[in-house]
């Protein structure tokens, strides 16, 4: 079977459209304060803590979800972060359901800007990695393990492996969706050259 000038085209450039499809990388999806939202009060939450527990990339979305009538976002620098200064905004965000796309690594400064609110805690930095920072424990060295203490048992003392964050869940999802939507392009090219 030959092709035509205008197949081969159409194939090469579902071939690229293919890989591009495939190298994608689809970012997390992070909820400000998880199932308390972004607030203040009975919910208690410490976004400090909440932000120093993930590992934010770039491409991840955060999304702050609150009463727009009580709260808003606003994403201000590290001086402005620490004075809880709300008069000077990088940015602000206002519709209670707000999705911002993290598109380089840094630290990344927001607080609500209602009186009070800031001061009281309802602020966060979210610090994102650079591309070449470990992201778990797997590719760190292990530190040594400390010299055994004096033991009535014969032979040697074996240290725990280190727990280390399985990524694979995650990867195979995100992996399996880069190659639904590549197969998806090469079968549609497929039946149109059919």
């Amino acid at each position: 079977m030959f092709l035509t000038k205008e197949a081969m085209l159409l194939l090469s450039t579902m071939a690229v459209l293919s890989l591009f499809t495939a190298t994608l990388g689809g970012g997390a999806v992070y909820k400000v304060g998880d199932a308390a939202g972004w607030t203040i009060g009975g919910a208690n939450v410490d976004y400090h803590m909440w932000a120093s527990s993930k590992v934010f990339r770039v491409g991840d979305i955060l999304v702050f979800q609150y009463n727009r009538t009580q709260h808003n976002v606003l994403r201000v620098s590290l001086p402005d972060y620490h004075s809880c200064n709300a008069a000077n905004p990088i940015a602000t965000y206002s519709s209670g359901n707000d999705s911002i796309n993290i598109k380089g690594p840094g630290h990344y400064y927001y607080i609500c800007g209602f009186p009070g609110h800031c001061k009281a805690g309802q602020k966060i930095d979210v610090r994102v990695l650079k591309v070449s920072e470990p992201t778990d424990f797997s590719s760190k060295s292990p530190s040594p393990a400390p010299a055994p203490a004096a033991s009535s048992t014969n032979g040697p003392v074996i240290a725990p492996s280190p727990v280390t964050k399985s990524s694979a869940p995650s990867l195979f999802l995100n992996n399996g969706l880069r190659l639904s939507l590549t197969m998806f392009i090469i079968v549609i090219g497929a039946v149109y050259l059919l």
